[in-house]
């Protein structure tokens, strides 16, 4: 395999003269195969190296110091996220569409899984209009030219999957003295996604200038 000890340890004796040693030649073997270990460690170096310096293959702490590099502390790695899953959401948020009503719907639904409602009362596909398809009594909302570059969002919370090894209040692996049960919190919910991760992403595609009520149901 390239760049293995076995590798090495050819290539060091390719450079040697020919017909200076005979075909069988442990010492030399032992000899150069020292150096030929040292040669495929620093190979392995700068291998594992290179591979950091691109997203597509960096692992471990050198993601998480790509993602402090390009959103600083707005993209944390969440608890326990595996490296494949913490990249997608570094490439994702590079090339995140931004400022547009489809930008908070992007962005929430890869966060939760659940796209939101949004409302724009300035906009009449969203408030309708007398004799058309949304109006009086119908879908939609009541519309307002005095809201400009606002929105109302709903927000949906991710459906989480409970807190690991603790079985939930009166099924039959829980209960008081039986099972494994106990006090939780939303803070021992593994990758739980929290209602401040919501607003901050709204936050990072909407406009400045605009404003999003929101609000977070489940």
């Amino acid at each position: 395999m390239t760049g293995d000890s076995p590798d090495m340890l050819a290539r060091l004796k390719a450079t040697l003269p020919a017909n200076w040693f005979a075909d069988s030649t442990p010492t030399l073997d032992g000899l150069l195969t020292g150096l030929a270990q040292l040669w495929s460690h620093l190979y392995a170096q700068i291998r594992f190296v290179r591979e950091q310096t691109r997203i597509a293959s960096a692992t471990l702490g050198f993601l998480d110091a790509i993602s402090q590099d390009f959103f600083g502390s707005a993209l944390p790695r969440r608890l326990a996220e595996p490296d494949v899953n913490f990249r997608s959401r570094i490439q994702a948020e590079l090339t995140r569409e931004r400022n547009t009503r489809q930008a908070i719907i992007s962005v929430l639904t890869d966060l939760t899984g659940r796209a939101p409602t949004v409302f724009e009362p300035a906009r009449p596909a969203d408030a309708g209009a007398w004799g058309g398809p949304l109006g009086y009594g119908s879908g939609g909302g009541y519309g307002n030219l005095a809201l400009p570059f606002q929105c109302f969002v709903t927000a949906y919370r991710a459906r989480g999957n409970g807190i690991a090894q603790v079985a939930g209040y009166a099924t039959p692996a829980g209960g008081y003295g039986v099972g494994a049960l106990e006090y939780g919190s939303l803070a021992m919910i593994q990758g739980q996604i929290t209602d401040a991760d919501i607003e901050a992403a709204i936050a990072r595609v909407m406009p400045t200038s605009a404003v999003a009520w929101t609000c977070i149901a489940n």
